[in-house]
């Protein structure tokens, strides 16, 4: 397998405490591949604006895929919007009316999709919204649930940022630890998963780390390196 950039998930992959703290030791790592040639960049549920910055401050590629493949910034300014907001904020509105503890989570601005408080039952959420005829889904990206226009993904975001940078998929390795980097996986010529993952995760990866929050980073990066990078 010939490797030319690292999908990387952010919550649960780079942070390493459920509230957004950097494990440092793997910032060290990304920027390291990014040094070497290979393009690192983030595929995340935050906003795209979020993981651009975090990026330029990172010194790593600078393309972000944010809410969950919703939107591709590659600046400031520059955003390529994939979903449909105004029908994720009717989802919303629907959810709230037939169920209990449905809340906004105080999150950066949306552009394409309405994010969630992890306080109802999802499964029953994805029934209601299904029912109403809408074409949107509910994910649980372990940070927040996020309604999505059916369709979009981390995969489709991720697609696009390789057109971008002119990378195929086959070429990229994929690192999360969430459901909603199982498109990821199975797009991208390798992923991997964290330790903490869910099975169901976890079974949709080339390989499992021991690793969990941030440590687990790292372990997928050292195992890449000690087995397919020269």
């Amino acid at each position: 397998m010939k490797i030319k950039a690292f999908a990387v998930d952010i919550d649960g992959t780079l942070t390493e405490n459920g509230n957004g703290m950097i494990y440092l030791p793997a910032v060290s790592k990304l920027r390291f591949l990014e040094k070497i040639g290979y393009r690192v960049f983030f595929v995340t549920g935050r906003s795209s604006v979020e993981a651009y910055v975090l990026s330029v401050f990172l010194g790593i590629t600078r393309v972000a895929v944010g809410e969950n493949g919703g939107v591709v910034s590659n600046g400031p300014s520059d955003h390529t919007i994939l979903g449909n907001k105004d029908l994720c904020l009717k989802g919303y509105e629907i959810l709230k009316q037939s169920l209990s503890n449905v809340d906004i989570k105080p999150v950066f601005p949306r552009l394409s999709e309405v994010v969630l408080q992890r306080t109802f039952d999802i499964e029953e959420g994805k029934n209601i919204l299904k029912e109403k005829g809408l074409k949107l889904d509910i994910v649980d990206s372990k940070y927040a649930f996020h309604i999505n226009e059916m369709g979009v993904n981390k995969a489709r975001g991720l697609n696009l940022a390789l057109e971008f940078l002119r990378i195929e998929p086959k070429e990229v390795v994929a690192i999360g630890d969430s459901e909603t980097d199982i498109p990821v996986f199975r797009n991208c010529g390798l992923s991997i998963a964290l330790g903490h993952s869910d099975d169901e995760v976890k079974v949709h990866a080339n390989h499992v780390v021991n690793g969990k929050e941030g440590v687990g980073l790292c372990d997928a990066i050292d195992y890449v390196s000690l087995n397919y990078l020269r």
